[in-house]
């Protein structure tokens, strides 16, 4: 029993540095060092096994000591299996957040997609091809209005007053703030062109 005993004990000492090196290793022979660490653990559980049996076979006054050393060694190589497992699970959790973060940064956020998909919804609901309609317009209008709102901005910003809207064209007037120079300009939505007042 004691041979088999001591190479268990050194193998459990050379599992213990090979986590170590699982630390270390890079994402190619991490791989390969845990399927090592994993075989070494099967190996010494299959030896576990057979020095229980030889410690039930030891003298009565030798059985005790030794099943006590032999239940130290499974505790010592469980530890060892949850350690492995733990890490496994950080190494696949750390990886599925690089595919999360990579597939985000290689998708195409436009706002034609997100207003095609809540188009999708609104028929799932149960809308009324007018109002789907109605919403469209709307967004095709919120983009002109949201286009002057830019070219307004600046030191000297106008205020941008809706004359008219309609299913049709929006009419816009930029008002010029008071004390300062400049013409008005009024832009017209919906195909026409914008002119000045």
């Amino acid at each position: 029993m004691d041979p088999l005993f001591q190479q268990t004990h050194k193998q459990v000492h050379e599992i213990q540095s090979c986590m170590g090196r699982l630390e270390t290793a890079d994402k190619q022979s991490v791989h390969i060092v845990e399927n090592e660490i994993q075989a070494s653990i099967d190996q010494i559980f299959s030896r576990l096994e057979r020095l229980e049996i030889l410690s039930s076979k030891e003298p009565p006054n030798k059985r005790q000591n030794a099943r006590l050393r032999v239940d130290q060694l499974k505790y010592d190589v469980q530890h060892l299996q949850t350690a492995l497992r733990n890490f496994q699970h950080r190494r696949h959790a750390r990886e599925q957040q690089e595919r999360q973060r990579e597939e985000l940064l290689s998708r195409t956020f436009t706002t034609n997609g997100t207003q095609k998909k809540i188009l999708d919804i609104a028929n799932m609901l149960g809308l009324s091809n007018t109002v789907m309609r109605l919403i469209e317009k709307r967004a095709f209008q919120d983009k002109y209005f949201m286009i002057a709102l830019l070219r307004c901005q600046g030191p000297s910003a106008g205020l941008l007053v809706i004359h008219k809207m309609d299913s049709e064209t929006a009419t816009a007037r930029l008002s010029c703030p008071p004390g300062t120079q400049g013409s008005c300009q009024t832009a017209h939505f919906g195909g026409r062109s914008a002119g000045s007042s």
